[in-house]
């Protein structure tokens, strides 16, 4: 049962929570014009107001509400430590003001009331700083330019039990109105995690826009509190993707549905672990020439190679690379150790011209299975109505 927290009236000798009539006199608290008192002074009667928050560890996480004794309030300014204000309204019969957005944990807020009659009145509070403070990582990165394929993702460094909460406050903005859905999943890092994907691709030159107005906001058990909000923003580019047909072993890509190259290659050894995953991923980053071991995918000692233009596809270790060691099976069979494989010249064609965010469509039957949703962005696997089941608001 929620507690009813006493609330401090606020009078000329409150205190701490000060009180100040205003005059347009600078010797008392009084408005010009009238006739009630001395020299036609009219005197403005004391201000009274009332803070839901109040002390040095005030709980945070709930809207800062103001109100009025008597009369009518004109306006209230509620500012932080930083300078920065909370916005709000007053209600219909003047009598409160509410803020639109929580109170921050660990903060110091400053607010100042006026009424209609000209009056003032000042309070301040400090919210309990928090025991836990939750983050995010944000991908893509702000003012990147991805492919059609990219989602907006989040993982969170704590747990996040309240999600509907929390995805409430993740606002998508795109220059074209593209309809999307949020979807809560665990990472591959085992953190949670949410994505905004399209119904469909993404239209090239689209703009993006993310702002997660979360300062205020509690993750739950576990999980800590927000205190600051986030914003980030990225561009959608050519119109290309790569089709990888595992049976007829070529790999394709297309730009604006023309394509540009045809390669052959050489994926994952079907029958096992070594074989490649099917369905819709999409280009995590161009990792260029990288170390490459075996065991840290879980296939013992099979390899340990410095491997040129690698294209990660998922976080398990399925990227698409240069495999000359492998040129006797390019166009032929399926001879690697999951990825795919192809010359150092077409690996070096396709690096060149990819963008990270460009989808990967894996056909045929010499796979281990269907991608998993969290191993990279798996998201393009689910169909719409599935991917929307995922959201917390639903």
């Amino acid at each position: 049962m929620n507690r009813t927290r006493p609330r401090a009236l606020l009078t000329a000798t409150a205190g701490v929570l000060a009180v100040a009539a205003l005059s347009s006199c600078s010797g008392g608290a009084a408005a010009a014009g009238g006739d009630g008192g001395e020299g036609g002074r009219k005197e403005v009667p004391p201000m009274r107001i009332s803070v839901n928050l109040t002390g040095d560890r005030a709980k945070a996480g709930e809207p800062v509400t103001v109100t009025l004794a008597e009369g009518t309030l004109r306006e209230v300014t509620v500012t932080d430590s930083k300078g920065a204000q909370l916005d709000g309204k007053v209600s219909g019969n003047g009598k409160t003001w509410t803020s639109a957005r929580k109170a921050t944990p660990g903060t110091a807020y400053a607010v100042e009331a006026r009424d209609a009659a000209g009056g003032s009145a000042k309070a301040a509070f400090t919210t309990a700083a928090p025991e836990k403070v939750n983050k995010l990582t944000l991908a893509p990165g702000k003012n990147t330019t991805v492919g059609i394929g990219q989602p907006l993702s989040i993982v969170f460094d704590h747990p996040v039990k309240n999600k509907a909460e929390v995805e409430k406050q993740l606002k998508v903005t795109t220059s074209n109105n593209t309809e999307g859905s949020w979807g809560w999943m665990q990472d591959w890092s085992g953190k949670d995690r949410v994505d905004w994907r399209p119904k469909t691709y993404w239209t090239s030159g689209t703009k993006v826009t993310l702002d997660a107005t979360l300062s205020g906001v509690d993750s739950g058990v576990a999980g800590g509190w927000f205190v600051r909000d986030y914003t980030t923003s990225f561009s959608i580019g050519k119109h290309q993707l790569v089709k990888v047909d595992l049976d007829n072993h070529r790999l394709t890509l297309l730009r604006d549905g023309q394509t540009v190259k045809d390669v052959p290659m050489s994926a994952g050894t079907p029958g096992g672990e070594k074989a490649s995953w099917r369905g819709k991923t999409v280009l995590m980053s161009k990792e260029g020439t990288i170390n490459m071991r075996s065991e840290t995918v879980g296939l013992g000692d099979a390899y340990d190679k410095m491997v040129d233009y690698s294209m990660r596809l998922t976080w398990s270790g399925m990227y698409a690379h240069a495999a000359p060691w492998n040129a006797a099976y390019f166009g032929s069979a399926n001879k690697s150790s999951g990825c795919i494989g192809m010359s150092d010249a077409d690996a070096r064609s396709v690096y060149d011209q990819v963008q990270v965010g460009d989808p990967f469509e894996v056909t045929g039957s010499d796979a281990k299975g269907t991608q998993a949703l969290n191993n990279g962005y798996g998201e393009w696997n689910l169909s719409w109505d599935e991917w929307q089941t995922k959201s917390a608001l639903r």
